[in-house]
Order: C-alpha cells, then structure tokens, then sequence
C-alpha cells in the first residue's frame, strides 16, 4: 500500500505516573497511541474498536462476538493472518465486550511491522469467504451451548440482565440471546457489520515496547493511511430509565446448591459516582480484611461464597453482590438476604474510617501499577483511556480523591429502598 500524500500531524503528549505517552492521529481519523519502552525486546500492537454487543439489533444478537472470530479468517490480501503472525515470533488474541472489541498481537519490536501490515489489511477489507462463516458460526454456537446451556448456573447471566434492563441493549450477553441469532448470520450480515463499524475512524491502535515514535508513525502512516473512513452506524438507544421498585426472578436447575445474586444500576464508567461505586465494592469483598469476609464468611455459618463488583461499562451499569449459600431451602435464603441487607445498609449509614478508605485506595493503586508492568495489558489500558478520550491516570486520581463521606453517599444511593434486582437460582428439586 504507498503512502499518501499527507497526514495529520496532531502530536501532543500525556503525562502519567510512569512514563510520556506520544499520540497521534491520520487523516482517516485512526487514534494511535505509543509507550515507548526501550527496555523491552518484545511490543505489543492493539487495535480497539468502538463496537460491542451494545451495537445488536436484539432479534439479532452475538453478531459482535461472532464477529471478533470472523477477523482471524482471512481477509483482502492475506489468507492465513495467524500463520503470518507466527511466522514473525507472535502470537494474538481477541475479546468482545458489551462496548468493545479489541485485538492484541505480541511479538518482537524488531518485526512490529508485520503485526501493522495484517492489523491494517483486516481493518481495510475482510475476505468475506463462506467457509469462516459457516466454521465460526458452528465454534460460537458450539461455545454458547458449553458455556450458557450445559454448565451449572450458565443462563444466570441472561435472567440477571432480562431483569435489570428493559429497553438497553445491555438486556443482551455479549453471547447472544440464543444460538439460533448466531446459526442465522449471513454473508450479507457479515458485510454489513463491517462496513458499519471497522474503520480507522472507530478504532484506536496502541503499541507499547520498543518502538520509537518515529518509526511507528512511518509504518502507521504506510500500512493504515490509505484505508478510508465510512460512516459510523448512529446508536440510537438512551439509558435505562431509572428502577420503579424491586425485582425478583427465580429460576431452578440441576445446580449443587443456591445462588442468590443481587444487582443494584451504578454509574457508568468515568461518571460520577463510578470511582465510589467501585470503592464500596472493595470495601465490602475485597480480601480477607473485608467486611464480607470478616463478617459473613468467615463465621462459616451461611455463606460459602460472597462476593461484591462492578460492571465497569460505557452505559449505566450494575453493582453485583454474588452468594452462593451453605444450605438451601426458605430460611437458608432469609437469613442470607436478611444479612446482605445488613451489611449494604451500614456502609450507606456510616461513612468507612479513613483507614479503611486508605487500604482501598492503596489496593487500587497497587493493582494498577502491577497490571501494568506486563506489555500487553498496557498497550490495552492506553487503547481504552483514549477511547474514552481521558489521561490514562485520571482514574487512578478519582480514586485517590476519595473521602469517606462521598463513599458512603455513594452507597446510599445505590442501596437505595426500591432499587434492588434479585436472582435467586435453586437447586431444582
């Protein structure tokens, strides 16, 4: 592919805790983003796009994920993309999100151009052959059945989110609703995802390794400069309407034992109120120096699991508080319920000692920095921080801003009276 003839050289540079990020953008509206890393023989390149299960029509969903399969069959000009890949030292993976879809190849920095080359020659035109279709469509279908019909508790997540959403697409797993929409998919659907979302103007590609940004800028300008932008698919949905009383859904099936999941709509991700949200979580369930652990677990007399997290994502998500119980039948679930209330209603009565808010912070901060020390996960984290177009460290400084009284306004909010959406899963009888 040759050069064209210009670029926009739109060059700034953020600041973190670690290290200068260099960011740049083409004319086809491409995002790049760079962490230099000359200590590393090895680079990583990931491609984000801006396309999830969110974008589904709901009589037609596991497109995105099916999708994310489809992108290593082939494409335009290059018939085996993990066999080229391997050729050069690398290897790849993928995942799709409810918001996103992201693509990562490792191998040495000395070969990151062969890396480009297939990432920009998928990114221009797919092969769009019958036989990946018809492969891929019987692997996701096969991968529903595993994961969502023959495994203990494996439809828990399609009951949560049919009761917590009843108009947003979240309502949907990035699975699908069925395996029926997935054996269904066509070349003609194929094509029209393609078009509507893989584009350098949706996409933002992150390389962290050894790579100057002169040289990456030359490659990103040679192997991606020419491919064009199109036209985004609009999203045209709005955010769950806020809840008008509890739910409860019960469902049974051939399970050791009950599990009782409660689901309380949060923030969305870098909203106000997200940082908090997260920090009662970890406050709540995480380590043995939690408040789930030191009070309800470890007494060994109702839980034999509890658990507290987020759904960290772009649209109003959910708080979760997950149990599975020691014993099973009526009083087991009252007692169990009785003393998740308890708990959720003293955080949002009392504000945590800043000691307690402290060791929160500090777990976040560690967290953080050890999860980035490995390449890939860092080339990710960059890729998502400009995607939401923020300072790769400014959620890090949400949390750090934290006082106890915000935690526990937070908390009072979110276990509001009406707001709570319970699944309860026995063991069918």
């Amino acid at each position: 592919m040759p050069p064209s003839s210009q670029s926009n050289l739109d060059y700034h540079l953020i600041f973190n805790s670690r290290t200068l990020l260099h960011r740049f953008s083409l004319e086809n509206g491409l995002r790049v983003v760079l962490d230099y890393d000359p200590t590393q023989a090895m680079a990583v390149v990931d491609v984000l796009y801006n396309v999830g299960s969110r974008d589904e029509h709901p009589g037609h969903t596991g497109m995105a994920h099916l999708f994310e399969h489809l992108m290593f069959g082939g494409s335009a000009n290059i018939a085996d993309f993990d066999g080229e890949l391997t050729r050069a030292g690398g290897q790849s993976n993928a995942w799709t999100s409810t918001d996103y879809t992201n693509f990562f190849d490792i191998l040495p920095a000395a070969n990151i151009e062969t890396a480009l080359w297939l990432e920009s020659d998928r990114m221009l035109s797919l092969a769009f052959a019958e036989k990946p279709l018809e492969v891929q469509r019987q692997v996701v279908v096969e991968e529903f059945k595993q994961v969502c019909l023959n495994r203990p508790y494996g439809d828990s997540e399609h009951l949560l989110r049919a009761m917590c959403y009843t108009t947003h697409p979240y309502r949907t797993p990035v699975i699908g609703k069925e395996f029926a929409h997935i054996e269904q998919v066509t070349q003609d659907d194929v094509r029209r995802w393609f078009a509507a979302h893989y584009a350098p103007n949706n996409a933002v590609l992150s390389v962290a390794g050894n790579v100057t940004s002169e040289r990456l800028h030359a490659l990103v300008q040679k192997w991606f400069g020419q491919i064009p932008a199109r036209q985004i698919a609009p999203r045209l949905y709005s955010d769950e309407p806020e809840p008008d009383g509890e739910r409860l859904t019960e469902a049974s099936g051939n399970v050791p034992q009950t599990a009782i999941t409660m689901a309380f709509p949060m923030a969305a991700y870098g909203a106000p109120g997200f940082a908090a949200a997260d920090a009662v979580s970890d406050i709540l369930a995480n380590g043995r120096s939690s408040r789930f652990y030191r009070r309800l677990l470890r007494p060994g007399n109702v839980f034999s699991d509890l658990d507290a997290s987020i759904l960290g994502s772009d649209h109003p998500g959910l708080f979760l508080v997950s149990a599975r119980l020691l014993e099973n039948g009526p009083q087991a679930e009252a007692r169990a319920l009785e003393a998740i209330r308890e708990e959720l209603a003293g955080i949002a009565s009392h504000a945590p000692a800043p000691r307690e808010l402290e060791r929160v912070k500090n777990t976040v901060e560690s967290d953080r920095t050890f999860s980035l020390l490995p390449l890939q996960p860092r080339a990710e984290a960059y890729a998502l921080a400009e995607m939401h177009g923020h300072d790769p460290a400014e959620p890090l400084c949400r949390y750090r801003s934290l006082t106890p009284e915000e935690v526990r306004s937070s908390a009072a909010a979110l276990f509001a009276p009406g707001r709570a959406r319970t699944l309860i899963y026995r063991p069918r009888s």
